[in-house]
């Protein structure tokens, strides 16, 4: 009716979707990312998680453990599930998924590359360590999710810059695959990977520190932007 309005600078946007069943990430999956570190492309999806706990709003802030010195920043495309499935075919992937947005899966290095025996949850998983939006944008309205600028900045500094079709698996082989091993329901929350441009391979490195603000957009999808805390 255009009679109930609340202009946007008066409104905290939340996560679009805040309790998922699942937060499912995946490493490894830009060849830019894969030559700044110096390893193989993958010859098969490289599978991780974070805790739906670590799931905050696209402008609230990310608060720096005191647990971590080596805190980093990963602008990715996510992709939200809008339909229950298991063994999903690669062609009809693309059937199951709702829309896009964008995620910050903020790191902590620390304890993803050296501690907890190297595996990757406690690093990934810290609360605030999702922020997610500003909003879920439906599949129909993407033109091509395998063709769009992903871009990071910290304190307005550039620091990614890339395209999602450097995508080694795209999202349709990545809903196929993850399908395998689980049942993929809606409002599932897939994170398919971080192009080159993430602190800890930086020569030096650079990691976050408390009053940065983090900048993660994606053409067509929007932007979100995080102060470190």
């Amino acid at each position: 009716s255009g009679q109930h309005r609340v202009l946007r600078e008066t409104a905290q946007l939340l996560a679009p979707v805040g309790d998922p069943e699942k937060v499912i990430c995946v490493g490894l999956n830009y060849h830019d990312h894969c030559q700044e570190q110096g390893v193989k492309v993958p010859k098969e999806p490289l599978i991780f998680s974070k805790f739906p706990s670590s799931i905050t709003g696209p402008f609230d802030d990310i608060v720096h453990p005191q647990d971590t010195s080596e805190l980093d920043w990963e602008v990715e495309l996510a992709a939200i599930i809008g339909k229950r499935g298991r063994h999903i075919e690669e062609a009809a992937a693309l059937e199951h998924v709702l829309g896009f947005t964008v995620a910050n899966d903020v790191s902590a290095r620390d304890w993803q590359m050296r501690r907890n025996g190297r595996q990757w949850l406690l690093g990934k998983t810290f609360d605030t360590f999702c922020p997610l939006g500003p909003a879920i944008v439906t599949r129909a309205a993407v033109a091509d999710v395998h063709n769009l600028w992903i871009r990071c900045s910290v304190n307005g500094h550039q620091m990614q810059d890339s395209n999602t079709r450097h995508l080694i698996f795209g999202v349709p082989t990545l809903v196929a695959w993850v399908s395998r091993f689980v049942t993929l329901v809606p409002g599932d929350i897939l994170l398919t990977g971080t192009p080159a441009g993430v602190g800890v391979f930086r020569k030096p490195p650079i990691f976050l520190k408390r009053g940065d603000e983090v900048q993660c957009e994606i053409e067509e999808l929007g932007t979100i932007c995080n102060r470190v805390v």
